[in-house]
């Protein structure tokens, strides 16, 4: 309350309205499956689209699967990549949001799917990894093999003078941009100026650039000092003598690195390139790590980096996790495999400004195994906040629908039954505990209508909608005709039909985009079979193409039967949860009572308006109480405020009934 201590005019806001409540979107999809890249165990960004899709999750080629066979893999026969088809037909039947949750199953402890390579390359020295670098695909996957090019870089001259009439010869050294620790390039050292031919023969040399704080000092330190004709172990900046002469001069050059990481698969995607990386592990700049080691870290610290970085660059160690590789330039060195002959060929290029790469391939990695319920399900370590599977969209509230598209093929095969069904139990599951989602359940594949009749008697829940049969397209890989799952189609529907029309109105006799066929086509006769048991079927219909022709859930309960009514009340509770959140340790009064009465009235009433709500008059549409009717006072000691709604909710016109009887002409109305 505000304290008027001192006569004067006092000027105040105050709010004449109650608050309001803004409906929540409804048409956020999350989609959980194996992909051919990505990541597994980070929490998923938002997908706006098939190319950012791609960028992330690998291309549209199709999954090559291993089999385990004893102490052996095997290839399995390669699957369709249904989570790619999906997230296609998502967005071209409508979709606009979308969360991927990848999952993958590793071969084996020792073989967990990574493409990888080592620096240098040398058969002859495999056990030697505390002398070697490995790079490694971030993600498992087939596509994880990849080119990589490793670039070095020479900056511009650091090396300058500055008239200074109080040091010898009138010029003080000075340096440019520099940081300590950076691996600088070095020519022309002490002796007399030579002549420019035989500037263009001497041979510069690499260093590492080391700042004296309490003395105010540089010096570059050479790694290999002691060793007979070696440079001395530390060269002061002093010791250097720009010439003003820019032929003859000393010179000091940053080397960097630029790493470049293309696919090498058939789809165009465009190279990631990262420049200026430096090449001590220990590197800063401005207080923060800037060397290749750890902005391509194992762990990065920004979960975009974590997200979008292609690959890991690591320092071999031995079995006591030790490194030989403790300095930019004996990493320089290795990773160029050549010391000498680096050198030469940069002295040579120097003047043209020509870098020098080296391009390798990142083999073995792989598909895994085609992953079993239990990677849907999902793993939590309490310890590091790692989630895997259905448990990553457990902190992403703006889903409101979830699919497995491809969980289901092979149904009716003994060998992965047991898990499809399993897998539609954690979709369910996931979408009750969650409470404002619905899960989005497809059919097995080649079924007849008895085997689907047979597996949706499994299911009870009324967060949850089944679909069927499978969807015909034509593959852009194969060019050929394949069978898809609709979920992925259906979900998009969702969103389209939530966008152009509304979340209460029933998301059927929709056209279904991209369709060409069906695997099994449904008559008239056959869906009087499927649709009561809450089968809902995709049908074709002449001169109107391929359309959803069902809107049920696969509750037993006549109450929630309805689609469109348990996704209707799904958005009304968010909403409303989301926007009475001011209400939470407000006096438990009358006042609260009365404004958290009219918020909820004026959004009904918005409700009403645009159709939501049947009847005429708000009265009959909706009713909000919230006084001592609905609280008792136990409930007012124990800081409870209970509010009491009630809703008519549009129900669809599933059967339009025209009843038609014949009329004379003289009879009377």
């Amino acid at each position: 309350m505000p304290e008027y201590l001192a006569p004067g005019v006092y000027i105040e806001e105050v709010s004449f309205r109650a608050k309001s409540i803004e409906g929540v979107s409804t048409t956020t999809t999350g989609f959980i499956g194996p992909a051919r890249y990505g990541p597994v165990d980070i929490e998923p960004d938002i997908i706006t689209g098939l190319g950012e899709f791609e960028r992330v999750y690998g291309d549209r080629q199709q999954l090559k699967f291993k089999k385990v066979e004893g102490s052996t893999s095997v290839d399995a026969e390669p699957m369709h990549n249904y989570l790619w088809h999906a997230v296609r037909a998502f967005f071209e039947s409508g979709g606009k949001r979308l969360y991927i949750s990848r999952v993958f199953r590793p071969i084996s402890a020792t073989d967990e799917g990574y493409a990888k390579a080592w620096l240098p390359d040398n058969p002859a020295n495999l056990a030697a990894r505390a002398d070697r670098i490995r790079i490694r695909a971030r993600f498992p996957g087939e596509a994880g093999k990849m080119r990589v090019r490793l670039t070095l870089r020479l900056g511009q001259n650091v090396l300058s003078g500055v008239p200074d009439a109080s040091v010898q010869g009138g010029v003080r050294t000075t340096v440019g941009p520099l940081a300590h620790g950076d691996v600088v390039w070095i020519n022309d050292l002490a002796g007399s100026p030579p002549s420019p031919i035989e500037k263009e023969q001497r041979s510069g040399d690499f260093y590492i650039a080391r700042y004296d704080e309490e003395q105010g000092t540089w010096g570059f330190e050479s790694p290999e000092a002691g060793s007979s004709g070696s440079p001395p172990s530390t060269i002061a900046l002093d010791a250097l003598t720009p010439d003003p002469d820019p032929r003859v001069s000393d010179e000091i050059r940053v080397v960097t690195l630029t790493l470049t990481a293309m696919s090498i698969s058939e789809t165009d995607v465009p190279p990631g390139v990262w420049d200026g990386l430096a090449l001590d592990p220990q590197h800063k700049r401005a207080g923060s790590p800037d060397s290749v080691f750890s902005k391509f870290g194992a762990h990065p610290t920004s979960k975009s980096d974590a997200r979008r970085l292609p690959v890991v660059v690591e320092l071999g160690r031995d079995s006591n996790n030790q490194t030989n590789l403790t300095d930019g330039v004996s990493i320089l060195k290795v990773l160029f495999q050549s010391g000498s002959g680096l050198k030469t060929a940069l002295n040579k290029l120097r003047s043209k400004d020509v870098d020098r790469s080296i391009d390798f391939v990142l083999t073995g990695g792989n598909d895994g195994q085609r992953p079993t319920a239990a990677e849907y399900e999902g793993t939590e370590d309490d310890t590091t906040s790692i989630k895997t599977g259905l448990k990553l969209f457990e902190d992403i509230e703006d889903i409101s629908i979830v699919a497995a598209p491809g969980s289901t093929f092979d149904y009716e095969t003994d060998d992965y039954r047991t898990d499809a069904s399993t897998i539609l139990n954690h979709l369910i599951s996931h979408a009750e505990r969650m409470r404002y989602r619905i899960a989005v359940l497809d059919s097995g594949d080649d079924q007849a209508i008895a085997d689907v009749r047979a597996m949706r008697a499994r299911l009870d829940s009324k967060y949850a909608a089944f679909y069927y049969p499978w969807i015909r397209v034509l593959d852009p890989v194969t060019q050929t005709e394949i069978y898809l799952p609709p979920s992925g189609f259906i979900a998009g529907i969702y969103a389209r039909n939530d966008v152009e029309r509304a979340v209460f109105k029933a998301p059927a006799n929709e056209v279904v985009g991209l369709a060409i066929g069906l695997e099994q086509p449904i008559n008239k006769a056959q869906q009087e079979v499927l649709n009561p048991e809450g089968i809902n079927c995709i049908r074709f219909f002449e001169g109107r193409g391929f359309r959803v022709w069902g809107a049920r859930t696969t509750s037993s309960d006549p109450e929630w039967k309805y689609v469109n009514l348990r996704r209707y009340f799904a958005y009304l509770e968010r909403s409303i949860d989301r926007g009475t959140q001011w209400a939470v340790f407000e006096p438990n009064g009358d006042a609260l009572w009365a404004n958290v009465r009219q918020t909820i009235q004026d959004f009904l009433f918005n409700e009403w308006v645009t159709g939501a709500l049947l009847g005429e008059k708000p009265e009959k549409a909706y009713f909000v109480r919230c006084d001592r009717s609905t609280m008792t006072q136990n409930d007012l000691d124990n800081g409870r405020l209970v509010c009491l709604i009630g809703v008519a909710v549009v129900r669809p016109a599933e059967f339009v009934i025209f009843r038609i009887g014949q009329w004379t002409s003289d009879r009377k109305g």
